[in-house]
């Protein structure tokens, strides 16, 4: 094994332990979180506050739901999951998204009756405990924030703890605004601007979640820089049959029939492939080579072709 493949196996290894790491002090941070609202709740008898932190708790589990799918893309395969269980971070993802339209949809009936019947914002201890929402939630998304880009799971997790930390701040925010001027329906019109926010973003998420888990080609993946790459390989006479799919979030996979000219050359072009699907994020693949004069047996529909 080379020093760069070492080093990828071994980047792919301790990556998922320092992520796991990550959502279980995420997990612990924001359950501590929803004891205290709870408690503040209680001790001044303000249904918003236990209803927040009954939010709150939701998003806790959508913490554990990307951790436990994390934790299942870890795991091996076998004869009835070959690829393992990496498909779970997709299905996460796609839970996630649906949770969070949810969601949206309840600040949203939220707002329409506050609009109806205006209502004061809570007082001191409430804005307290709101700015505290600010700075948990502000942690945990901070942290988040590395793996989001290029993992659909954790995005999911990421877009769930920016939407609190925008509520929280939408809470303070009305709250300082309500006590200078006493204008009582910027509360209702920041969740509206909030909830506006959270659904361009999941908008996008659902749509990924959905597309990958229907086996669609990766947003990351673009099929004609892959044929031109296949295209430009000495040797190569032609090749049909590529199809390219999201094994899990962070990983992709391909399948490509090539046809070549001189049998000899097999093994090398198999290796100058397999370099330029690993170049476009593609970690699995597997070829099938073939050759002149020899069809295709594959009826298929629906696959990219040359």
């Amino acid at each position: 094994m080379s020093h760069e493949n070492h080093h990828l196996h071994e980047h792919h290894h301790h990556a998922p332990t320092s992520l796991s790491t990550v959502f279980i002090l995420c997990i612990i941070l924001n359950l501590l979180f929803v004891l205290i609202e709870a408690g503040v709740g209680f001790g001044y008898n303000s249904l918003g506050l236990l209803s927040d932190a009954g939010h709150n708790l939701s998003d806790v589990f959508s913490l554990l739901l990307s951790l436990f799918a994390i934790q299942m893309a870890k795991r091996h395969g076998n004869k009835h999951f070959t690829y393992g269980y990496k498909k779970s971070t997709v299905l996460a993802s796609l839970a996630n998204a649906i949770i969070l339209l949810i969601a949206v949809g309840c600040i949203l009936i939220e707002s329409i009756y506050k609009l109806r019947n205006p209502e004061q914002v809570s007082g001191a201890a409430i804005s307290w405990t709101a700015g505290a929402g600010i700075l948990i939630n502000g942690i945990t998304t901070l942290l988040l924030m590395r793996n989001q880009g290029h993992d659909l799971n954790v995005k999911g997790a990421f877009l769930h703890m920016a939407m609190d930390t925008l509520v929280s701040l939408g809470v303070v925010i009305s709250g300082i605004v309500i006590l200078l001027t006493g204008f009582v329906i910027i509360d209702t019109l920041i969740s509206l601007a909030i909830a506006c926010i959270i659904l361009a973003s999941t908008w996008k998420l659902l749509k990924e979640s959905l597309y990958l888990s229907l086996d669609a080609v990766p947003d990351s993946v673009n099929l004609d820089e892959i044929g031109n790459a296949i295209t430009g390989i000495s040797g190569i006479e032609n090749w049909h049959h590529l199809h390219v799919w999201a094994v899990s979030t962070t990983e992709n996979a391909a399948t490509v029939h090539v046809v070549i000219k001189d049998v000899s050359q097999m093994n090398d072009i198999k290796q100058q492939i397999k370099h330029a699907l690993a170049v476009k994020g593609i970690s699995h693949s597997t070829i099938e080579f073939e050759f002149q004069g020899c069809p295709c047996c594959d009826k298929e529909n629906g696959c990219f072709e040359n």
